[in-house]
């Protein structure tokens, strides 16, 4: 065998993968720490600053005290995060639909206007029927 070649013999080609799997563990978890840091609100800025510094500086033992440490409210900030994105998305929707208020409150809004002239006795069954049908 010469110098320009290479082999993937005795077990190089595991070793090679369950190195690249564990490198790719750690960037996942150096992902979620730092998504989960600059998520929390509550934490300040110096100690976000010092879990920072502690992530890069001593990454393997950084990563195993945040978990430990905050391992616990990564999970309630990740669900209170989707809950207020689902919240505005679902107010985004109503919004663009048009239909955030109830039937009764268009029906309410409709007579309200309806008292000030502002439509005729037609138009306002009109919008009842429409709001009794959604």
């Amino acid at each position: 065998m010469t110098l320009a070649q290479s082999s993937f013999g005795n077990g190089d080609f595991l070793l090679f993968m369950f190195e690249f799997f564990l490198f790719v563990i750690w960037f996942w978890l150096l992902i979620m720490i730092f998504s989960d840091l600059f998520r929390d609100h509550e934490t300040s800025g110096w100690a976000k600053a010092l879990w920072t510094i502690l992530v890069i500086v001593l990454p393997f033992i950084g990563i195993l005290l945040y978990l430990i440490v905050r391992g616990r409210g990564m999970t309630d900030r990740a669900l209170k995060q989707q809950q207020a994105m689902k919240q505005q998305m679902d107010a985004q929707i109503r919004a663009a639909v048009g239909t955030g208020a109830s039937p009764a409150d268009q029906i309410a809004q409709a007579k309200s206007l309806l008292d000030t002239g502002a439509i005729t006795q037609a138009e306002f069954e009109a919008l009842k029927n429409k709001a009794l049908a959604s």
